[in-house]
């Protein structure tokens, strides 16, 4: 029986690195997903939607096991040269800040409970636009993994500035709430809520900028 050829062998790396890219952008789904329903259990009081958050985590999280021991596979077994070396190393660590993000997801699921039986604030307006800025970053990095656009990724971190700018505001507004206006709880939660986001759209940065170093070999 023949061995494989070279370039059949080379065909074959290059599938199995499409597949794990291909099963990247799946678990990119479940998690853009999970912020929309982070972001309807928070300003839509949607408690059904933060049910769904768990065990939507725990799907995402399959994915990333998944794809990093097949990483370590395919680079113990096909001893990639450098270039293929980066790419392969580079969705290890995109799918990390996909994981990350989803798990911020559940969180702001977990916090949306409690916030429910608290009065809604005058400032909710304000943190749903930096939600609405964070979802469209994550958006924005996974089309640019999608199409492997270089350009798209390193854009992503232009949004995030917008990100931020939000957060300073947000934190300033909690900050000097009196003290004696009621219970401090919500205050914390909104605490958490904007700290949250702003982590999510610096793994939105990440991944964007991890796109473009695939392509570029460029950091």
């Amino acid at each position: 029986m023949c061995s494989d050829t070279p370039q059949q062998t080379r065909k074959q790396f290059e599938r199995q690195v499409k597949g794990i890219q291909a099963d990247a952008l799946r678990m990119g789904a479940l998690v853009e997903n999970s912020c929309w329903l982070a972001h309807q259990a928070l300003f839509e009081r949607n408690l059904a939607a933060a049910d769904r958050l768990a065990l939507q985590d725990k799907q995402i999280d399959q994915f990333y096991r998944s794809i990093e021991e097949d990483c370590l596979t395919l680079i113990a077994l096909q001893s990639p040269v450098a270039k293929d070396l980066r790419h392969i190393g580079t969705l290890m660590q995109l799918v990390r800040d996909l994981e990350r993000i989803g798990d911020y997801a559940e969180d702001l699921g977990e916090v949306a409970v409690k916030l429910v039986g608290y009065p809604t604030p005058s400032y909710l307006h304000e943190a749903e636009h930096m939600s609405n800025l964070c979802r469209a970053m994550v958006s924005m990095s996974l089309g640019a993994l999608t199409d492997l656009d270089s350009e798209l990724g390193l854009r992503v971190k232009t949004k995030d500035d917008a990100v931020d700018d939000h957060y300073e505001l947000l934190y300033a507004i909690l900050a000097q709430q009196p003290q004696d206006l009621g219970p401090v709880e919500p205050l914390l939660l909104m605490m958490l809520v904007i700290r949250a986001l702003e982590r999510m759209a610096d793994h939105a940065t990440n991944i964007g900028k991890r796109v473009a170093y695939i392509i570029t070999g460029q950091r």
